[in-house]
C-alpha cells in the first residue's frame, strides 16, 4: 500500500507512503528472520549456512529492482514513452514506486500460497506450548542475561558497520553519478544501475559462503572472528576508494572501481549480516527473539542515520577532500576491526555454548 501510495505525486501522500513502508518493514524484517531461525535448532551448524540462502533470496529482489526501476525513473526512453501516450514525463520516478508496489504484490501472494511449507514455525503460542517453552514471564538467568549482553556488543559493532556500508545509498551514490563513466564498450546506463552490483555480488557469493560454512561445520571461525572480518574486508573497500578518488581529478573514472569496492563490501557484508541474524535468534532468550530482532535492525536504522550525516561532508569537486573523507571511513572501521578481535574472548564467554 505504501509503494502504491508514492505513485502519486502528492507530497502528503509521499509522507504517508513512507509511513506506510516503515510500518510494513518493522512487521515484515523481525519476524521473516524469526522464521527463518526457528526452522533451526539452537546449535545446528546448517544455521548460518541457512540465513546465507535466505539472504541470497532477498538479494535476488535487491539486484532487479534498480533495474526496473531504475529504468522506469532516469531513462529517455521511458519518459518519451510516457510523453508519447500523453503523460508527464517530470513524474517517471513515481512509475518506479509504482512498479515496487506490483513487486511487493507478487511476493505477498506467493507467501500465502507457500505458508503450509512453514508448518508450525511462528504460530501464535498456546497456553499449553508456552508454558513448555518456558515463555512465562520469568526472570532472566545469568546465563541469559550474558547472552544479551554479548547481542548488545555486537549491535553496536553493527551499527558502525551499516553507517559505512549504507554509504552505498548515499556518497558512494554521489561517486557513482558524478565521478564515474556510466557505460560499458561504448553502451550507456543509467547511474542507479549500480545499485544492483551489490545484491548481484550477494546472489555470486552466497552459495559459496552457505557451502563453505556448511562444509567446515564445527570448524567454522566463530561469530566474533566473521564479525571482525565483515569490518576488515568494508574497511578494505574504502581504501580502494583513495585511489579512485585520486585519479577523479582527471576525469570521470572506471567503473569497475565501484564494481572492485563493491565486491569486497559484500564479501564483508556476507561474513556478518547473516551470521548476525542468526546470532541473535541463537542468543535471545526463547521469549524476546522478535523484539532481541528488532533492536538488532536498530543498528542498520542508527547505521543509516549515521550514514547520512557522514554522507553529508561528500565533496566531488575538492579531490583532497574526498581522499580524506574516504581515508577517514576506512581508518574507523580498521580500528574497529582490532577492537572487535581483542574482545572476541569476553564475547565468547558472554556466548556460552554457542558458538
Amino acid at each position: 500500500i505504501g509503494h502504491y501510495t508514492l505513485a502519486y505525486p502528492s507530497l502528503s501522500l509521499f509522507y504517508l507512503g513512507l509511513t506506510l513502508i516503515a510500518a510494513g518493514t518493522g512487521l515484515l524484517k523481525p519476524s521473516v528472520s524469526t522464521l527463518v531461525g526457528g526452522l533451526y535448532p539452537t546449535n545446528d551448524p546448517r544455521r548460518d549456512s541457512g540465513f546465507s540462502l535466505f539472504y541470497l533470496g532477498i538479494n535476488i529482489g535487491a539486484m532487479i529492482a534498480p533495474l526496473v526501476c531504475g529504468y522506469l525513473a532516469q531513462s529517455q526512453t521511458f519518459k518519451h514513452t510516457l510523453v508519447v501516450f500523453g503523460l508527464n514525463p517530470a513524474t517517471s520516478w513515481h512509475w518506479g514506486f509504482a512498479a515496487a508496489g506490483v513487486g511487493m504484490t507478487l511476493g505477498l501472494i506467493h507467501y500465502q500460497l507457500q505458508r503450509p511449507r512453514l508448518q508450525e514455525i511462528g504460530i501464535k503460542p498456546t497456553k499449553t506450548n508456552v508454558i513448555n517453552n518456558h515463555l512465562k514471564k520469568t526472570p532472566l538467568t545469568p546465563d541469559e542475561r550474558r547472552r544479551i549482553g554479548a547481542i548488545l556488543i555486537f549491535f553496536l559493532f553493527a551499527i558502525l558497520f551499516w553507517a559505512l556500508y549504507e554509504q552505498a545509498g548515499s556518497s558512494l551514490n554521489l561517486f557513482a553519478d558524478r565521478l564515474t563513466r556510466t557505460e560499458f564498450f561504448g553502451w550507456s546506463f543509467p547511474s542507479s544501475w549500480f545499485q544492483s552490483a551489490q545484491a548481484l555480488f550477494v546472489i555470486l557469493l552466497a552459495p559459496l559462503f552457505a557451502l563453505l560454512w556448511a562444509r567446515l561445520g564445527e570448524r567454522q571461525p566463530s561469530s566474533p572472528i566473521k564479525f571482525s572480518l565483515g569490518l576488515f574486508f568494508l574497511g578494505l573497500s574504502f581504501l580502494l576508494l583513495i585511489p579512485a578518488s585520486l585519479f577523479s581529478a582527471s576525469g570521470k573514472v572506471s567503473p569497475f572501481w565501484l564494481l572492485a569496492v563493491y565486491f569486497l563490501q559484500v564479501v564483508g557484508e556476507l561474513c556478518l549480516s547473516p551470521v548476525g541474524l542468526s546470532l541473535v535468534t541463537k542468543l535471545a532468550p526463547l521469549r524476546f527473539v522478535g523484539i532481541m530482532m528488532g533492536i538488532w535492525f536498530l543498528a542498520a536504522a542508527l547505521g543509516n542515520k549515521l550514514a547520512g550525516y557522514a554522507a553529508g561532508f561528500f565533496d566531488e569537486t575538492n579531490t583532497h577532500l574526498l581522499i580524506k573523507f574516504f581515508g577517514l571511513l576506512s581508518g574507523i572501521v580498521l580500528i574497529a576491526t582490532v577492537l572487535l578481535i581483542l574482545l572476541a574472548p569476553t564475547l565468547r564467554k558472554l556466548m556460552g555454548s554457542v558458538r
